[in-house]
């Protein structure tokens, strides 16, 4: 049963999405446990990399540069389109706000489902959280007419919890359990890493029900505007990282396509307005279905 999901994880992402849609009484229960999914799927990511290396990688520049195109150079494209399409106040902040937001924190596992380079898709998802604060806090400022103020003491808590805390528990664990022993106990458990992910689209898109049984016209349409912006960052990155590999273009378009969305409305809650929760239940439905698609471009760009 498990060979079965791993072997056909893609695809369970995405189913879950739509199980999560479908019984969303059951998604607004996995909701509040989400970010203990969160914690166990860094750490098991985390065990099977390399702590100086992964280091090193966040010391690169160019590690950084993609975090600045992640939330700023996206944002501007979203607010693009977002007056492109004549969206009002709450609706322009929403897209905006989920364009500020840090790489998913799953998007490593997915790399790795993908067969691409992990490392250097968690130092770009790490950079991105880092640089999230600051994105948020410009979108704000720029769209919201009241008082700016972030949550940064749950940001930071949420920063110290979900990376810095595994990074720890992973050098410790390579520090303490001899590399034989954990190279044995990982080609174990690595592979269920991916079964973790599912908690996310499935969590995730309960509001986006809500808002479906109140309005599903405007329903359809945060549908229709979540998967322009997942296809326009896949797009962006891809386009930008094309001349370095399709690889690293694939594995770039992957984590600029992911977001982190649960931990932007942490830290900014009712500031991002009424429209955001419901935008980030949609994207849950293209994000989930990314990999999918991924891979059968990858296959055909061989």
């Amino acid at each position: 049963m498990f060979s079965f999901l791993i072997r056909h994880s893609l695809v369970f992402i995405f189913a879950a999405a739509i199980l999560g849609f479908l019984l969303p009484e059951y998604s607004l229960n996995v909701f509040p446990i989400l970010p203990y999914c969160l914690f166990v799927l860094m750490t098991l990511t985390l065990i099977g990399m390399k702590q100086n290396e992964l280091v090193n990688k966040l010391k690169q520049f160019h590690i950084w540069l993609y975090a600045v195109f992640h939330s700023f150079v996206l944002m501007c494209l979203s607010y693009g389109f977002a007056s492109l399409i004549q969206a009002d106040d709450a609706l322009t902040l929403a897209i905006v706000a989920v364009a500020a937001t840090g790489s998913l924190f799953a998007t490593p596992a997915i790399i790795r489902a993908l067969g691409f380079d992990v490392m250097t898709s968690m130092a770009m998802t790490i950079a991105s959280t880092i640089l999230l604060p600051l994105a948020i806090y410009v979108s704000l400022f720029m769209l919201q007419s009241g008082d700016v103020s972030l949550d940064m003491r749950a940001y930071i808590m949420r920063l110290a919890i979900f990376i810095f805390g595994p990074m720890l528990l992973s050098y410790l664990i390579h520090k303490w359990v001899p590399e034989e022993k954990l190279g044995r106990i990982l080609v174990k458990i690595s592979p269920y890493t991916i079964l973790v992910v599912f908690a996310f689209p499935f969590g995730l898109i309960s509001n986006f029900r809500l808002q479906w049984d109140q309005d599903p016209m405007l329903a359809y349409q945060l549908i229709a505007i979540s998967s322009f912006l997942v296809f326009m960052f896949f797009t962006a990155a891809f386009l930008l990282y094309k001349k370095q590999g399709k690889e690293e273009a694939f594995m770039a378009a992957v984590t600029a396509g992911n977001r982190n969305v649960l931990l932007t409305y942490t830290i900014a809650g009712t500031l991002l307005g009424p429209m955001f929760l419901p935008l980030a239940g949609a994207i849950q439905v293209p994000t989930s279905a990314l990999p999918i698609v991924t891979k059968w471009l990858a296959k055909r760009a061989k």
